[in-house]
């Protein structure tokens, strides 16, 4: 149910930025737009948790391959489809996929927040064992206080990162940097919660027990922003060739 708040509140923000001029396509192209999205990363957050995050039991339980009713669904992953289901769109309308990927960010982002609200109601992905403040006893999570990590990444990655996505969309003047700076930013605050979120326990933890499998995710995904950094500077797609109202 939230994941449905969260793509209908970006199809609702895609026409938005149609109108404004920023999303050239036009609002009559956001229902394609979202589609596109949603089936992208469906797919890829499956695969990607198939694979990545639990082979081990999948490949001796090929039933539940298609079981997503089960639960089973990858962030990263995610972003891998919604990066290339992007491309496809960018392609089929004639836009650059740096514009493509702006305005995913600025429509997209916002939908983390519902997510992960969504992880806390169903008592999942929570944190690590504490005796803070914060601490909650979660059914599953045995008898002592964990992190409400889920919250933790709500505000960080689905209030505090759009927020700052669409202040600056008034402030730069190149495509593609809005989409950089999601990935840089969801990056970085991905990595911080990660200290205080509960390990996968069919991967457990890395590099002498110090990383999970989601931080090292996130830092190639970080590198990776940095890098469409540098492409977005040096293509030069420059917002002032094609003006918008940002209002």
């Amino acid at each position: 149910m939230m994941y449905v708040v969260g793509f209908i509140l970006a199809g609702i923000i895609v026409k938005h930025l149609g109108k404004t001029g920023f999303f050239k396509p036009g609002p009559d192209k956001s229902d394609s737009l979202v589609t596109h999205v949603l089936i992208g990363m469906f797919i890829g957050a499956r695969v990607f948790y198939v694979f990545i995050y639990n082979w081990d039991y999948y490949s001796e339980n090929f039933g539940d391959l298609f079981a997503v009713w089960k639960g089973g669904l990858s962030f990263h992953g995610a972003l891998a489809g919604l990066l290339t289901s992007g491309y496809i769109f960018a392609r089929k309308n004639k836009i650059s996929w740096a514009q493509t990927m702006d305005t995913i960010a600025l429509a997209g982002a916002w939908g983390l927040f519902f997510g992960r609200m969504g992880n806390f109601i169903n008592g999942e992905l929570y944190g690590r064992t504490t005796d803070s403040v914060f601490g909650m006893i979660f059914p599953t999570g045995g008898p002592y206080p964990r992190h409400p990590s889920q919250l933790y990444e709500g505000i960080l990655e689905g209030l505090v990162l759009p927020i700052i996505l669409w202040i600056i969309m008034k402030r730069v003047k190149t495509y593609g940097w809005i989409g950089a700076t999601f990935m840089v930013g969801y990056g970085v605050f991905r990595y911080i919660v990660e200290f205080f979120r509960e390990a996968d326990s069919q991967l457990g933890y890395y590099f002498g027990g110090t990383t999970t499998m989601g931080q090292i995710l996130c830092f190639i995904m970080i590198l990776l922003g940095f890098v469409a950094y540098y492409i977005c500077w040096k293509k030069n797609w420059l917002m002032e060739n094609e003006p918008f109202n940002a209002s």
